[in-house]
């Protein structure tokens, strides 16, 4: 498999927790969830992932160059962060915020026509023209998601790093803003790696499953039916599974009966 970022035995350590050794290939164009329950480390992979934390011990490589090493222009052009709660320029205009994509281009003359092709792809068109802080959550969401389309508009075989991207949206435009993301990397060829609380997200929009708890990657599976036991494992819970009328793979949670006669 042709590795577009891989992490190799990379650690580090936040106060008195140990987070690794993780060991993670993504290929171009893979889409990969990462599950796990609450403080487990998830947003710690993913900020390896990104550069927002270096290694202590390990490497992180994104297109065969150690990730430490690209200059930071540069890797504005190939990947894209979407992080939890993300609060960038929150008193600026949505459109301007959309823009913030494209700063690492110092020549832009499709600028506005990809704002508005961004902002409609991430159902935020008729928030154009309002202050981000006079939004709701998920309004704001919507908006910072089309600035990650903005900036990996016109480049392809890139990668795209969200935490809870879903969060703060109601169920029908979850299911609208996956469906968005997943044809925006199809179209250019990008990776997507995202954190979800949804289990039924993950089985339903992702190739493969990296499962995370205590710090360590406990499992890297794929995204179908035989990842229900190891997801039920995984946040002590019962998983019963169904199938939808289109042949998708659901589960409905319950809590686990070990749980309850404890």
């Amino acid at each position: 498999m042709t590795s577009l970022l891989e992490l190799s035995f990379a650690t580090t350590q936040l106060g008195q927790q140990y987070f690794g050794p993780f060991n993670v290939r993504v290929a171009p164009g893979e889409r990969i969830a990462i599950l796990g329950p609450s403080g487990a480390g998830k947003s710690t992979l993913l900020k390896l992932m990104a550069r927002e934390l270096h290694p202590q011990a390990g490497q992180v490589a994104f297109a065969g160059r150690p990730l430490a090493q690209w200059p930071l222009a540069e890797l504005a052009r190939r990947r894209a962060v979407l992080p939890q709660g993300s609060n960038v320029a929150f008193g600026l205009q949505c459109e301007l915020v959309i823009g913030l994509g494209r700063v690492a281009r110092l020549i832009d003359p499709q600028l506005g026509q990809i704002v508005q092709d961004a902002a409609a792809l991430a159902h935020a068109a008729h928030l154009l023209g309002r202050r981000l802080d006079t939004l709701s959550g998920g309004e704001q969401a919507r908006v910072q998601l089309a600035r990650i389309f903005a900036q990996m508009w016109d480049v392809h075989d890139g990668l795209i790093l969200v935490d809870e991207p879903l969060a703060a949206l109601d169920p029908g435009l979850q299911f609208d803003l996956l469906d968005s993301l997943q044809q925006f990397c199809a179209a250019r060829g990008h990776a997507v790696v995202a954190i979800l609380h949804d289990i039924n997200h993950a089985l339903l929009g992702f190739d493969r499953l990296l499962l995370v708890r205590s710090g360590q990657l406990v499992a890297d599976i794929a995204s179908d039916a035989e990842a229900v036991p190891a997801l039920a494992a995984l946040y002590g819970i019962a998983l019963t599974t169904a199938t939808s009328s289109d042949g998708d793979v659901c589960v409905i949670p319950a809590r686990s009966a070990v749980r309850r006669a404890a």
